[in-house]
């Protein structure tokens, strides 16, 4: 009775543990992004396919954002696109991702802002319909038990022209990204880069910056 009590308890675990939803753990900066291959997707109101091979030599900026046709999404989705041209001239790029399906995004491009739509849309929607994008990434709702089940929270990705993460932002549902924050973040990242200096606090472009020696940091202070 004993062996059969445990080889049940043991068969039981085994079962519960199989059932738990697992989420892949988050990558963070310094590491590499994970890859995307061919993935379906709306450009200028046609259906392309997209990797993130296609931007190596380039800054990136990956949003994950909830659900098509909702409420803060739209809102952030049109202020990244209304200053594309900002991040084109950083040479950054901007994705979108969901896991809605293509052809719901191209049924929400094509509705009228004034309608609950997106209008022009002047960079990609990824359609992550097999929700991988949104697990390696360490996004996606897996919780059954959550009111935002197999979606994406709303995280954004800034990935470097080596294809290395450099920022990870994660909010919940309620509140949206900022176009400036990711601009500043960027246009930082690119002077430490170039110049061997370090951002501090709230730092903008020509600001004063930090030499990372601890004799010469006292300069900043002065």
């Amino acid at each position: 009775k004993i062996i059969k009590m445990k080889f049940t308890s043991i068969f039981a675990a085994a079962i519960a543990l199989m059932a738990t939803p697992t989420t892949e753990a988050m990558p963070m900066p310094r590491q590499y992004a994970p890859s995307f291959t061919n993935v379906n997707s709306v450009i200028d109101k046609e259906f392309k396919q997209v990797s993130l091979q296609d931007y190596k030599g380039k800054y990136l900026v990956v949003i994950f954002y909830p659900f098509d046709f909702t409420y803060v999404c739209p809102t952030e989705l049109i202020s990244f696109s209304d200053n594309i041209k900002k991040f084109k001239d950083l040479g950054a790029e901007v994705v979108g991702v969901s896991t809605d399906s293509h052809h719901t995004h191209l049924a929400w491009v094509n509705t009228k802002r004034v309608d609950g739509g997106l209008g022009q849309i002047n960079y990609p929607l990824l359609a992550d319909i097999s929700k991988d994008i949104s697990r390696d990434y360490g996004v996606l709702v897996e919780d059954s038990k959550d009111g935002m089940y197999g979606a994406a929270l709303r995280g954004i990705f800034i990935i470097d022209k080596d294809q290395k993460i450099r920022s990870v932002q994660v909010n919940d549902d309620a509140v949206g990204r900022s176009v400036d924050e990711a601009l500043r973040l960027i246009q930082a990242f690119q002077f430490a880069d170039e110049h061997g200096e370090v951002c501090p606090a709230n730092w903008k472009p020509g600001a004063k910056t930090i030499k990372p020696d601890q004799e010469q940091k006292k300069d900043y202070f002065k």
